[in-house]
């Protein structure tokens, strides 16, 4: 069946390929007016961004370079849609449209690629520790169905991380920066090009002792690629990118703790996170008459030692191919765009746990072998009937195996596979050559990987457990563009879910939740983003959620609201100044807060901080910067690990918590010639 799947996919590019369109000229206008930028070299990514009837948004790395950026929490805060939390150090949530709230630890609902080479393992699970912002060229986040084009299914979407190459970022870029906790980091990088192929090369290192105790941590990696042109139509580009990262785990606290002692860790069983990984990849490109043929192949080894309840040992290798096809031309008198694309990830893992002795491993206690493959084969096509106005229509088909081979007990050992098809039909209209209003209506899959399918129950060892995939409806309409003094991107979602994997009790009131399929459930919301140009030299940057995600007609939770994200949250910037020299104050603020529990029996307290950030060019090249964060030592919790009922439990004894960060000021100097 996989094998079908692949030859199939990359059959239909051939296909396409071979089909003559002529060339077609952009009929859009200059679309990268659309999503302003600031650089250049992020405008072609732009253009083709606000190509999709809905939710996209493009970040460039100056929006956070003079930001200590050491998560995507700090590259993404301003990225319309995107809901972001910290827990400790490098660990945040991410979610968008309530991707993975029951997962209060890694990553789940999102797609995360780098350089458009997948990052998750191939049961979809996903750590965002291996993604340095200090190395990004810019970002694209791609929210919900929008992520079809890189062959993400999921409810959350897609964020891909795109680095420089040796002719995006000539020369040398250094930098330095540090600050409160004992914080200092480093980044080194040089590019290279000439009429032959380019190279770039960054190292960067940081470390830390956390805003919070037992949150030390400490990473080197590199990023590199090399890019050979081999004809004036093909181009092949090497990319390598390995990472060493030990992180000590602070932990969540009760709420006492959270509100009244925020630098406080958890020391029992010195837990951490210690990950030494490495990828390689390659991705070649051929510019067709009127389109673009890209194709290539990647492969990443990753080792994790995992001290927490148990010490989690896992070791495993991921690699894949992957093929598209973008061609533009006229039909019939229409322009005609066309899409055609296949990712295959094959993986397979160790998994053992041992008794955690204060962070040593001690007897074992589970071992597991996984495998899994996921193979997304999609296409879209776009047609403008009138001037103006494309209509969409693609899908995307995921196969999905995963496997569990048990070897302390084999008979909770288990295999499953899925087959799902997922549509997507859409409109984009442009009445101006900067304004743009959008719909779509499609299908998401999200398969469950082997956290969900390897549970361990009350009291046991880890073992599988069969679960379904997670489907939804989604419903959006938006618009985004620039009018005079505003920028704006704003889109209206509304997601009919079944499946969606939650947290239940497997003994109700006492034994731990664990992960199960829900009956139906409905995430809807607003994501807005609006900037404006008060004057040359003021600019306000805004972003606002709305987020309603609940039961529908629940057997044991009727229509209460999900725990974890909050109903509201807004965050403003105002920039003050020119390029040489600024301020910016900024505040975030969360006027209700979320719920903890499925029961709804408890809500946690508002909060609003207020930060500042500056930056001055001390000479053509150097800059300095200030990043200062929660002026006012606000005490609150950020994020949540949901439970099921929270009121029948001591509330002393519900860890679940996890504090805002700290008051901390950071500086640095940024370097480029």
């Amino acid at each position: 069946m996989s094998v079908f799947s692949v030859s199939r996919g990359l059959s239909l590019c051939a296909l396409a390929c071979s089909l003559s369109l002529p060339a077609l000229a952009d009929e859009g206008g200059d679309q990268s007016r659309i999503i302003v930028t600031a650089s250049p070299v992020v405008e072609a990514a732009a253009a083709k961004v606000v190509r999709t009837p809905g939710g996209v948004d493009v970040v460039p790395a100056e929006d956070f370079e003079d930001r200590l950026a050491v998560s995507l929490r700090d590259a993404l805060s301003f990225s319309p849609g995107v809901y972001t939390q910290p827990r400790f150090g490098q660990e945040v949530r991410i979610s968008i449209r309530g991707s993975g709230l029951s997962r209060g630890y890694h990553m789940r609902g999102l797609t995360l690629l780098q350089d458009g080479i997948p990052i998750n393992m191939a049961d979809d699970n996903g750590d965002f520790q291996e993604l340095d912002p200090q190395v990004f060229q810019h970002l694209e986040v791609y929210r919900g169905g929008n992520a079809l084009r890189l062959g993400g299914s999921t409810l959350g979407g897609a964020i891909n991380a795109v680095t420089p190459t040796g002719r995006t970022a000539p020369g040398v870029d250094m930098r330095l920066d540090g600050g409160s906790f004992d914080t200092l980091r480093a980044k080194a990088a040089y590019g290279y090009a000439d009429g032959n192929g380019d190279a770039w090369a960054a190292i960067t290192a940081d470390r830390s002792d956390g805003d919070r105790d037992h949150g030390r941590r400490k990473a080197l990696r590199f990023n590199g690629n090399v890019g050979l042109k081999l004809s004036d139509r093909v181009e092949t580009r090497f990319y390598a990118s390995a990472q060493t990262i030990r992180q000590k785990l602070s932990g969540a606290l009760n709420e006492d703790d959270a509100l009244n002692h925020p630098a406080k860790g958890n020391f029992v069983g010195d837990q951490a996170r210690n990950i030494d990984s490495i990828r390689l990849q390659n991705r070649t490109t051929v510019a067709l008459e009127g389109g673009e043929l890209a194709f290539g192949i990647y492969y990443n080894a990753k080792t994790l030692n995992h001290p927490i309840y148990q010490v989690v040992d896992q070791k495993s290798e991921d690699r894949g191919v992957f093929a598209s096809l973008d061609l533009a031309g006229n039909w019939g008198g229409m322009p005609v765009e066309l899409t055609l694309g296949t990712q295959a990830r094959f993986g397979q893992g160790k998994f053992r746990q041992f008794v955690n002795l204060n962070g040593q491993a001690g007897a074992p206690t589970s071992y597991q072998k996984a495998r899994a493959q996921t193979i997304n084969s999609y296409g879209e096509a776009r047609t403008a009937p009138i001037a103006g106005l494309w209509l969409i229509a693609g899908g995307i088909y995921t196969h999905g195996e995963r496997r569990l081979d048990n070897r302390f007990a084999p008979t909770r050992s288990g295999e499953v596979s899925f087959d799902r098809f997922a549509p997507k039909f859409g409109l984009l209209f442009e009445p101006a050559q900067s304004v743009q209003f959008y719909a779509n209506y499609s299908r998401s899959v999200e398969l469950p990987g082997f956290i969900e399918l390897g549970q361990a129950p009350a009291g046991g060892a880890p073992g599988f457990t069969p679960l379904g995939p997670q489907k939804a409806w989604t419903a959006e309409i938006g618009a985004r563009g620039t009018l005079g003094i505003a920028h704006w991107d704003v889109s209206l979602y509304r997601a009919d879910l079944k499946g969606e994997m939650l947290q239940y009790n497997v003994v109700a009131g006492l034994y731990p939740a664990a992960t199960f399929n829900a009956d139906r459930t409905r995430h809807q919301g607003i994501e807005a983003g609006v900037d404006l140009t008060l004057t040359p030299w003021a600019v306000l940057r805004q972003v606002y959620q709305y987020s309603d995600f609940r039961f529908r007609n629940d057997a044991q939770f009727g229509n209460n609201r999900l725990p974890v994200v909050p109903r509201h949250f807004y965050r403003a910037e105002l920039k003050l100044g020119t390029e040489t020299f600024s301020i910016s104050p900024a505040v975030e603020w969360l006027p209700q807060g979320a719920w903890v529990d499925y029961a709804n029996s408890k809500r946690v307290g508002d909060y609003a901080t207020l930060n500042l950030g500056a930056q001055a060019e001390v000479r053509s090249g150097i800059t300095l910067f200030l990043d200062a964060r929660n002026l006012t030592g606000e005490r609150a919790v950020g994020d949540i690990s949901a439970v099921v009922d929270y009121a029948k439990l001591a509330p002393a004894s519900q860890a679940i918590f996890y504090p805002i960060e700290r008051r901390a000021v950071y500086g640095g100097v940024r370097a480029r010639f």
